[in-house]
């Protein structure tokens, strides 16, 4: 992991996605890459990007870009390609005002997912093209790509070539970059056959497993029960007489008695305490919920002391907790 940085050449920070791999471009190039592929880190998918390279190759392309259709309302969000019958992209909008439909459905357009494969060497001359130009705002999407487009090879790869199958449900991409579609996406796993399957054994998802005990749902009395309905409890939990609801629960997450928790994401080490009732939240990581606080459930209130988002989910944070505390 290389965070972002400052140098003797510059004392900016990243000032866009491709200035994040420009200032990093030593770096790529002493490992002696032929190809180099550019992810964003706030999207989730399942994708074998062996298919995504043998596209490439098999193109000799400068740059090849990961596509898939999308409704025509949502591609506003997105770059917008059209490509021709061999999959050369000869238009490229970013963010359009009315995007241009897919040839024979109307209601799709063809929408970049922001995965981009490049030659390694093309990259690097023209992120140094990109960060000597002043009108620019150092963007992939905004910037690199729409000058590449009529004077390189640029090809579109249809995600659908390389997606992992969940059965016979669409292609699954998200874009999390936002803390509606970030509690969406959780939400989704909360449902008995949700959209990506986590289940995938021969196609796993890799992440950090620190070494923690089992979930654990304590107390069973006629008043007091620990217990969690259509929610993912992570290792290191405990469940102490509270109920849990439809929420997912990062590790080592700590539910106080007669606390309800509901349509919640709850981030490692937060604690809960007793009484307190949460709904439609995110709760950051370590955070200290005091007995009885009730989010959630009051639009106002919630806006006056957390973060409420357009989409209504009430984000928390411990400085948020503090401020509360100091009568701030």
């Amino acid at each position: 992991v290389l965070p972002a940085q400052q140098s003797v050449e510059s004392d900016a920070w990243y000032s866009g996605t491709a200035d994040a791999v420009h200032q990093n471009v030593e770096t790529l190039a002493a490992r002696r890459p032929e190809n180099v592929l550019v992810l964003a880190g706030d999207h989730i998918y399942k994708m074998d990007y062996r298919r995504f390279l043998e596209d490439h190759l098999e193109k000799d392309a400068d740059v090849t870009i990961a596509c898939l259709e999308v409704p025509l309302a949502d591609a506003r969000e997105f770059g917008v390609a059209q490509a021709d019958a061999t999959g050369r992209i000869v238009s490229w909008v970013e963010k359009p005002l009315e995007p241009t439909p897919v040839p024979g459905r109307p209601d799709l357009a063809f929408a970049s997912m922001g995965i981009y494969l490049f030659k390694a060497d093309f990259l690097y001359e023209q992120l140094a093209r990109d960060a000597a130009d002043p009108a620019s705002s150092h963007d992939f999407g905004k910037d690199v790509i729409p000058y590449l487009v009529p004077r390189a090879r640029v090809f579109a790869h249809r995600f659908e070539r390389s997606h992992i199958r969940n059965m016979d449900k669409p292609p699954y991409w998200r874009d999390v970059g936002t803390v509606d579609a970030y509690w969406e996406a959780n939400m989704d796993l909360t449902t008995v056959d949700p959209e990506l399957n986590l289940y995938d054994y021969e196609w796993p998802i890799f992440t950090h497993q620190e070494q923690l005990p089992a979930a654990k749902f304590v107390h069973s009395d006629p008043h007091r029960n620990g217990v969690a309905l259509s929610s993912l409890v992570s290792a290191g939990c405990i469940i102490s007489g509270a109920t849990v609801h439809r929420s997912l629960l990062s590790s080592k997450v700590r539910v106080h008695s007669h606390a309800y928790v509901h349509e919640a994401v709850v981030l490692p080490g937060a604690d809960i305490g007793e009484h307190a009732r949460l709904h439609r939240v995110v709760v950051d990581r370590d955070c200290r919920v005091p007995k009885g606080l009730v989010a959630g459930e009051d639009a106002e209130a919630d806006a006056a002391r957390f973060h409420r988002t357009p989409g209504g989910v009430t984000l928390i944070s411990q400085r948020m907790l503090d401020n509360l505390q100091d009568g701030r």
